[in-house]
């Protein structure tokens, strides 16, 4: 049953002065600081838009989180030209009053929610400091309204993209028609950029608006030619903050009658721009089908050690995984992932190597479906086993036997932040090959784990089951924190 939850005094009066929008305008020159987010919130619920118009001239704060506003005012149109108006007023003038702090107007839905939550009473009651820290700023913003005027730097508007309609939808074709109406005045800036579906025109005609060198995460997440790829790339490398790069299925079907020197230049066009991404610290790259005999080119550009480095679902020769190996960029990860690259029938020491260099940061370890057998992983176990920051590993769809699972768990389970393993149930456990399991054998298995676990002092829970989505019986091993 819902509560009834009176108005708060605050509310009334802001409700009050809303009614008569030229008197809430005049008194924002006196209005004190705390004041001014519950009345813009009662001025975006109640879409007044000439007080938003005139409360972002008058904003006191360095920011105003209007995306994360936005989002729970649907349609939310109005309210964003209401505020890009108000700065359209500002930005026509040469000088603006000491007292006007904003220089960011934050688009982003999820980001700084606490800042409306604060003023209108839903944080909790732990995050009321916040609210005093806010507060402490009063006198200083108030005491800056007398002085001398400053001239005006270009206001970024702060968005995070998501590419994933044919054309621009009506919200960013509005946004981007004003900030070129006002370029030089309004900088476009994005932190995250996602590439779901959309034709690279489209995608330049967009880009050329926003400022490249703010973009910190990229996302490909659609179908790509490689030679489109190619394309993208120079805008790829004026990202020259970028943090993170997700390539996701990048293929080659027109390049079967190519001649090899052409898809080489398209590599090249590709790689040469990593070399100007001198932030790039986590790299996915999953279905991406021209990294065989060529993972070394890409790992060559990189010129900082990476903490995540993802290769899923990829086609690579022993060549490319002993360059892997070696490259000064893996020695230092913290997530490596390999899942679903077959690794069948090759020499196990480019994992020893690795799992050897990294072993003093790597937390996360994923050899999910790499086909690795027996000999493979009794080969990597001692590296494995001296991984002493190591928290997950995934190693189901792997088919290994009983006694060399049995052997992993020994590697594995004395490591002081060892977590959760995600492993296959062994071969003895089926009736045949690609089998039902077989119910005694498997009892058999999971005894026999339980006396490990207390062997080895962490007696904790077991949990057995099916996923039919991978067609793998896995047994998940939880552990808690014994300290």
């Amino acid at each position: 049953m819902n509560r009834w939850r009176p108005l708060r005094l605050l509310d009334l009066a802001n409700q009050s002065l809303l009614q008569d929008e030229a008197l809430a305008i005049a008194a924002l020159n006196s209005l004190p600081t705390e004041l001014f987010p519950p009345l813009f919130m009662a001025a975006a619920r109640g879409r007044h838009s000439k007080t938003l118009k005139a409360m972002v001239q008058a904003w006191p704060f360095t920011r105003l989180p209007l995306g994360a506003l936005m989002k729970a005012q649907q349609p939310h149109r109005d309210i964003l030209k209401a505020a890009l108006d108000g700065l359209d007023v500002l930005l026509a003038q040469k000088f603006h009053p000491r007292r006007w702090k904003l220089k960011v107007l934050d688009l982003r839905a999820n980001a700084y929610t606490d800042f409306w939550n604060i003023w209108s009473g839903t944080l909790p009651t732990t995050s009321k400091g916040s609210l005093e820290e806010l507060r402490a700023k009063r006198k200083k913003v108030d005491n800056s309204r007398m002085g001398e005027k400053q001239s005006l730097a270009p206001m970024e508007v702060l968005i995070d993209l998501c590419l994933k309609e044919t054309n621009m939808d009506e919200f960013l074709t509005f946004l981007i028609r004003r900030v070129r109406q006002r370029e030089g005045l309004l900088a476009l800036c994005c932190r995250k950029l996602k590439i779901v579906a959309m034709p690279l025109q489209n995608i330049e005609k967009i880009l050329k608006t926003v400022q490249l060198d703010y973009v910190q995460e990229v996302e490909v997440n659609c179908t790509w030619e490689l030679s489109t790829l190619a394309r993208f790339a120079p805008r790829l490398g004026q990202m020259v903050n970028l943090t993170g790069l997700r390539l996701s299925h990048i293929v080659m079907s027109s390049f079967v009658s190519w001649a090899a020197e052409d898809v080489e230049k398209l590599v090249s066009q590709f790689t040469s721009q990593l070399l100007s991404l001198h932030q790039l610290q986590d790299l996915y790259l999953g279905s991406v089908f021209f990294l065989e005999g060529r993972l070394d080119q890409v790992l060559r550009c990189l010129k900082t050690p990476l903490e995540t480095l993802f290769i899923t679902n990829c086609l690579l020769l022993e060549s490319d995984l002993t360059y892997l190996s070696l490259c000064p960029s893996t020695s230092h990860l913290r997530h490596l992932s390999l899942s679903d690259v077959n690794l069948a029938g090759l020499s196990p020491e480019f994992l020893q190597v690795l799992l050897s260099r990294a072993s003093a940061t790597l937390h996360h370890l994923d050899l999910h479906g790499c086909g690795i057998t027996d000999s493979q992983l009794t080969a990597i176990l001692p590296a494995l086993g001296d991984c002493s920051q190591l928290t997950t590993f995934t190693f189901c769809g792997n088919p290994v036997s009983m006694v060399v699972l049995e052997n992993l768990l020994r590697h594995t389970l004395p490591l002081s932040k060892f977590r959760i393993g995600l492993f296959p149930v062994p071969l003895e456990c089926y009736m045949g090959i690609q089998g039902p399991l077989h119910l005694g054998n498997l009892q058999g298995y999971l005894t026999q784990l339980r006396l490990i676990k207390q062997e080895l002092g962490r007696p904790n829970s077991v949990l057995l089951f099916s996923d039919s989505v991978c067609s793998y019986d896995v047994i998940i091993l939880r552990f808690c924190d014994l300290m």
